[in-house]
């Protein structure tokens, strides 16, 4: 068993779940999130209030899953961002889990 953690941005939060479930992931748990990138200074410096930071509205999903499951999905994403037409692809890794109860 590993740990999968997924982000996407907001756009695609259905992409991933449908994802998800094609690769029998059925049992995940997500939570809304702001994203950011670090090449935010020429966004900055023409805002009115160049302290403010905004981000992208993301969301994040994990889940705790079987390698099939997660070689499956990688396969999935991976399919999905090379349709892509933005810069925002979905961005998926996976964490060894050294004990669980």
């Amino acid at each position: 068993m590993k740990l999968l953690i997924v982000t996407v941005v907001e756009e695609f939060e259905k992409d991933i779940i449908r994802l998800f479930k094609k690769a029998d992931i059925e049992s995940f748990s997500g939570s809304d999130i702001e994203g950011f990138k670090n090449h935010m200074a020429l966004v900055r410096t023409a805002s009115w209030f160049s302290s403010e930071k905004s981000g992208v509205q993301s969301s994040l999903f994990f889940s705790f899953t079987e390698n099939e499951n997660i070689d499956t999905l990688f396969t999935l994403i991976k399919a999905f961002n090379e349709n892509l037409k933005t810069n925002n692809p979905i961005k998926a890794v996976v964490v060894p889990i050294e004990k669980s109860i």
